[in-house]
């Protein structure tokens, strides 16, 4: 028995997220869990670093399965590639090591948030970043975030569905900035609750929108308590981007370009 581990990119779009449901429910799991087999000439389990939800994407998700079958890594990549959707894609391939984990082996993961920022809504946009049509103050968005780094009770960003044992997580960066009609943030953490990004990028859209003062997203931490924070942003802005693990498993790095606006 061998562990392989793929990296897997996908549009959300068309998806009820990442997790298998019923048969006839369209996830990525499922669809790349058949693509998979046929490839394998087995059946086959996924497990994936971070379940991603309905209209999520993924730029950097990576998932690891067990299988008897002997192919190369270009034929689990072109293979797996030939059996998907075009919504979407394997990037890479590698055999592991036996304690390779996708989800508990990782020690960190980076999503980024997409808003598109201007008075009239984009066409080409509106499955690919969130809409906001009041001016956003990128660099109060910043300050405001900063005080969210480190180890803390996320209590107030998690969502009342998060099955997480506890709400303890360690946000490592959290960077706000303007790129031309559009405001990205990013967010790297050694794991993310249930909602986390999407609730944290709700209450910095309140600040840079002005509705809030800067000292609003620290406050909202120290409560404790989601029912006192600011609504949770669409999915439709968030990608996971990357997922970081100890060198010894040989995993490689994404280098592709990552979302973002430009003009």
């Amino acid at each position: 028995m061998m562990r392989i581990a793929l990296g897997v990119q996908y549009d959300g779009t068309g998806f009820r997220g990442w997790q298998a449901q019923r048969p006839e429910v369209r996830t990525v799991q499922t669809c790349l869990e058949r693509a998979l087999a046929t490839v394998a000439d087995h059946s086959v389990r996924l497990v994936c670093a971070g379940r991603t939800d309905a209209g999520v994407h993924g730029i950097g998700q990576v998932v690891h399965f067990d299988t008897t079958a002997i192919r190369s890594e270009r034929s689990w990549v072109l293979g797996g590639n030939a059996h998907l959707p075009p919504d979407i894609n394997l990037s890479w391939s590698c055999r592991t090591q036996e304690d390779f984990h996708a989800r508990f082996s990782a020690q960190a993961r980076c999503y980024r948030y997409l808003i598109f920022n201007r008075p009239l809504r984009s066409a080409l946009w509106r499955k690919r970043a969130a809409w906001c049509y009041q001016p956003l103050d990128a660099e109060r968005m910043h300050e405001a975030g900063q005080g969210l780094v480190g180890k803390h009770d996320f209590s107030s960003f998690r969502a009342a569905e998060c099955q997480a044992r506890h709400p303890i997580r360690e946000i490592q960066k959290l960077n706000v900035r303007r790129q031309g009609d559009g405001v990205i943030l990013d967010v790297k953490a050694n794991a993310f609750l249930h909602h986390m990004v999407r609730n944290i990028a709700g209450v910095l859209i309140a600040i840079g929108a002005g509705d809030r003062p800067v000292e609003w997203a620290q406050a909202v931490l120290e409560q404790r308590d989601r029912v006192q924070a600011g609504i949770t942003a669409p999915a439709e802005g968030l990608y996971l981007l990357a997922v970081y693990y100890p060198e010894r498993f040989g995993l490689p790095v994404t280098a592709e370009t990552i979302p973002g606006f430009e003009g």
